[in-house]
């Protein structure tokens, strides 16, 4: 039986995923909660890796040593970098770039690679789910036209292991990147699955403009539970359409 793995930014969106496996199993193992289980024919792991590119790429290296996953699927929040963007709307990782990382260094090592990308395959599903959710491309003149739409963006995603706060750490992100988003674990959970040959797909919901201290964010209060539930949703969607492929 083919497995999928899903990484989880919130151990909300892992509880929910586990509500809806079948045989769900839950175990310890490399600092990690492990949920296991099986979902329309295929065999799915999901964990919450932490925050930050070191928690991710170990819990992305563990899950594909251990369960030899076909694909590597990521949800989570990010900083909104796209004017385009706004609270909500969701960035689907074409493109993934360290923002605090030697590129060139990292590029010696195999896979050889500067920059990550998610699976064409799987971005292609990931759109027609966020299309079905009633998400309109931000990148096309309909979304300006609809007062206030649910958006979507194939785009780029920057990953570094400091929170984005401020007009002059947002200004530098996206001069260094050119990015939609910023957050702290995709591009190091790309990197990881490029190296193992293993496909991934990274999205993000934009959870705020990099307008805030990280204080002021988690005192801020906004429905964790509503996003959990839309993100696993929508994850869990992915998997069932890489079931059916």
């Amino acid at each position: 039986m083919p497995t999928i793995a899903i990484i989880g930014a919130l151990d909300k969106e892992v509880a929910q995923i586990k509500e809806e496996l079948n045989g769900a199993h839950v175990t310890q193992e490399a600092g990690l909660t492990v949920v296991s289980g099986e979902l329309d024919g295929l065999s799915v792991v999901a964990t919450t890796a932490g925050m930050g590119t070191v928690n991710a790429a170990a819990a992305t290296q563990h899950l594909i040593s251990k369960y030899a996953p076909q694909a590597v699927v990521f949800s989570g929040i990010a900083g909104g970098l796209n004017p385009k963007l706004h609270i909500n709307d969701v960035v689907i990782g074409k493109c993934l770039r360290y923002l605090d990382t030697d590129t060139a260094l990292i590029a010696e090592s195999a896979p050889g690679f500067e920059e990550f990308v998610s699976a064409p395959a799987l971005v292609d599903i990931a759109t027609a789910v966020l299309v079905e959710h009633g998400f309109v491309d931000a990148s096309l003149d309909v979304a300006a036209a609809e007062k206030d739409p649910k958006q979507f963006l194939v785009g780029t995603i920057a990953t570094g292991d400091r929170f984005v706060t401020g007009d002059a750490m947002r200004t530098a992100a996206i001069e260094a990147t050119h990015a939609d988003c910023v957050e702290m674990e995709g591009a190091a959970i790309a990197h990881i699955a490029a190296k193992n040959g293993v496909d991934c797909l990274v999205l993000r919901a934009i959870s705020d403009n990099c307008d805030e201290a990280y204080d002021a964010f988690c005192e801020r209060e906004f429905d964790l539970d509503e996003y959990a539930r839309t993100a696993s949703g929508m994850t869990l969607d992915i998997v069932r359409r890489i079931a059916a492929a």
